[in-house]
């Protein structure tokens, strides 16, 4: 088994500064000891922001976070993990930031967020992307006069049974459920429609328990995560409890951005940008959370992170500090051990951990 992980990056963020050459940076990881060896870089990758392995070939995806948005395909070598540039495809919307795949590999879904659309590429057998066969277009805006201006698609993925689409959409504090038709990639509002998140909590990143029964919600502008029950037999989402990510004490700004569960269904993690943290909680049988505490994200501005194989280990990447740091994860207790190892990466965003037989 050959393990790897893949950096997405920002390789410019203003339209005034020159991309950087190298954009996914591709690691070597020993899952024994922990340790990352960096393999090589695809290059010529623009601001490859968002991340994705194809479920059962080695392709790789990335979404291209311009103002014209793209989505990009690589050929995947399984023995050295170098990336071989595929095609790529317009999204036809600003800012993607997401990407997830149906159960089969047929469909690849991302969420472009500056103008709050979604798109659904058709995926060849050569792993090239064909032109997009729906676009999707989200409407309204929150109580964030400053953020929620309009709809803000952020992430997207299929229930565990791969018969739903579910897209968060920061700009409108909803949560849209669809179904996709996969002969032709169409997508349909699902009945009912979405869940509505408190005003102004901006919901963005989302992960599925193990059990498929409760999805959790990361809330950027709220700083909250939101644990909701979820009925695959009906389509349908509840909001159960919602709890903070941050300190009572603690009065600075803040915002989340990823969350992550460990494959035992024990411990959930959410990222703190502002606080530079990891907010952690346990999840009873229920699904339902109790607030752990919080670890030093060993950096400024943890966007992404990743529980690594076997589960446990954390990687997060900190985006304004150029850095990935590697957690032990203490099973008894949930709380996150520095291991020391720590590796420089220019503007990390994503982190993605694959693994070859």
């Amino acid at each position: 088994m050959k393990h790897f992980v893949y950096f997405g990056t920002y390789t410019a963020t203003s339209p005034k500064e020159s991309h950087r050459k190298e954009g996914i940076y591709v690691y070597e990881y020993d899952p024994s000891q922990g340790f990352l060896t960096f393999a090589s870089a695809a290059q010529n990758v623009q601001n490859p922001s968002f991340l994705g392995i194809h479920p059962r070939k080695p392709f790789l995806y990335a979404v291209n976070e311009l103002h014209h948005g793209q989505a990009s395909a690589f050929r995947v070598d399984p023995t050295s993990g170098a990336l071989t540039y595929l095609n790529s495809q317009p999204t036809d919307g600003s800012a993607p930031c997401y990407l997830s795949f149906d159960p089969e590999g047929k469909w690849l879904l991302v969420s472009n967020y500056g103008n709050g659309t979604l798109a659904v590429f058709p995926i060849q057998p050569n792993g090239e992307l064909g032109p997009h066969s729906d676009y999707i277009v989200h409407k309204g805006s929150g109580l964030d006069t400053g953020r929620q201006e309009n709809a803000h698609a952020h992430s997207v993925l299929f229930d565990p049974t791969g018969n739903y689409v579910l897209a968060a959409d920061l700009g409108i504090d909803q949560v849209l459920i669809y179904r996709l038709d996969r002969d032709c990639g169409k997508l349909s509002p699902h009945q009912p429609a979405y869940l509505t998140m408190p005003a102004g909590s901006g919901p963005r990143h989302m992960a599925f328990h193990p059990n498929g029964r409760i999805i959790y919600v990361a809330n950027e502008l709220k700083s909250t995560v939101t644990a909701c029950s979820w009925d695959a037999l009906d389509g349908r989402l509840e909001a159960r409890q919602t709890l903070s990510t941050l300190p009572a004490d603690f009065n600075q700004w803040n915002s989340v951005a990823d969350i992550h569960i460990t494959p035992d269904g024990k411990y959930l993690y959410v990222s703190n940008r502002g606080h530079h943290s990891l907010a952690i909680f346990k999840a009873g049988l229920d699904g339902m959370l109790t607030p752990l505490g919080y670890s030093p994200s060993g950096g400024e501005w943890p966007r992404n992170f990743a529980i690594l194989p076997p589960g446990d280990r954390i990687l997060v990447a900190n985006e304004h500090s150029d850095n990935a740091v590697t957690y032990r994860i203490d099973s008894a207790s949930g709380q996150l051990i520095p291991t020391g190892s720590q590796y420089q990466v220019p503007r990390p965003v994503c982190v993605l951990p694959v693994q070859f037989s």
